[in-house]
């Protein structure tokens, strides 16, 4: 099962809707209408009510999956954490790399995510936009201290995340990546999130297993040219880990998102580095979970990044 949040034009004061992808992966069956006492799929997922939607799989779509505008598929997100320098070779590509018995973190802003299809933006202050493919998890279920054993089955399922970096902004202090990881838009999430199989078999319901986890192979192409690619294998923190140390410190809670780490290659690595540039289109990709896509664009002029905001201010 795969679900999303979508509107269905391009103004600012757009009515933010949520569904799901039906079995053909053509269309959207429109989930505000048939679940009316939610307000979105963040309240869904909150309410730990993901199983009401599956109800609902083979119905007719309300709409042209190619007709839609794609948002983040949750809005407001209480908690985005970022997995740093977690697949193998990563290490090798900072000066100073170190073997932590730990891994290494850090948090985002849910507004600095744009969704599948939508401009990554490119801020005046400077030109060194880069680009992490990574699989991103949501969590299902919350929890305290959870177990290595138990971290599969507190996810609801993966979605793919593009953790766009603005380079020198991540150098401006030591031990502080915040200001290069937050600028407004230019990273990005989506295209939906696909859901683990209630009975774990993947296939027929479109989502996938939790024993998939161990070995997810992940793309990251920049106008076509393979820049990234690994799997989930080669990770020195495996997701259910990953799970397990964030619950150590933080209550996990149902629609937090954990970006799991990202592949060698990134643009910054190049000698030159390769910057993107706008007109450029980066995409993210995995079988089985789809593919993440945006173009790059410069800043509208008076700060307004294109393309935002997309979802209404949480209350």
């Amino acid at each position: 099962m795969r679900l999303l949040s979508y509107s269905l034009d391009a103004s600012f004061d757009r009515q933010p809707r949520w569904g799901l992808v039906d079995r053909t992966g053509t269309g959207v069956v429109d989930l505000g209408s048939r679940i009316t006492d939610v307000a979105d799929l963040q309240s869904l997922v909150t309410a730990g009510r993901t199983a009401e939607a599956a109800t609902h799989l083979n119905e007719a779509t309300d709409h042209a999956l190619d007709e839609v505008t794609f948002e983040r598929p949750l809005a407001w997100p209480r908690k985005v954490f970022c997995i740093g320098v977690n697949y193998g070779g990563r290490a090798d590509e900072y000066l100073n790399p170190s073997d932590a018995s730990y891994p290494s973190v850090f948090v985002r802003f849910p507004d600095s995510l744009t969704g599948h299809d939508r401009a990554l933006i490119r801020p005046p202050e400077s030109p060194q936009l880069d680009y992490e493919g990574e699989i991103v998890a949501v969590v299902g279920r919350g929890g305290r201290r959870i177990p290595v054993a138990d971290a599969p089955d507190h996810l609801l399922g993966l979605t793919l995340g593009n953790e766009g970096t603005i380079r020198d902004w991540v150098r401006h202090a030591k031990f502080n990546v915040t200001q290069g990881k937050n600028w407004q838009a230019a990273g990005a999430i989506g295209p939906w999130i696909t859901c683990f199989s209630a009975a774990n078999t993947g296939g027929g319901d479109g989502g996938l297993r939790r024993s998939d986890l161990g070995d997810l192979r992940i793309t990251t192409t920049v106008n076509g040219e393979v820049r990234q690619n690994d799997s989930t294998a080669n990770m020195k923190y495996d997701i259910a880990y990953q799970v397990h140390y964030l619950s150590t410190f933080t209550k996990l809670s149902p629609g937090d998102l954990i970006f799991t780490g990202t592949p060698t290659g990134a643009g910054a690595r190049f000698d030159p580095p390769r910057w993107l540039a706008p007109g450029d289109v980066v995409e993210v990709s995995v079988p089985g979970l789809g593919t993440l896509r945006n173009t790059v664009a410069d800043e509208h002029p008076g700060g307004s990044p294109a393309g935002f905001p997309e979802s209404p201010e949480p209350r």
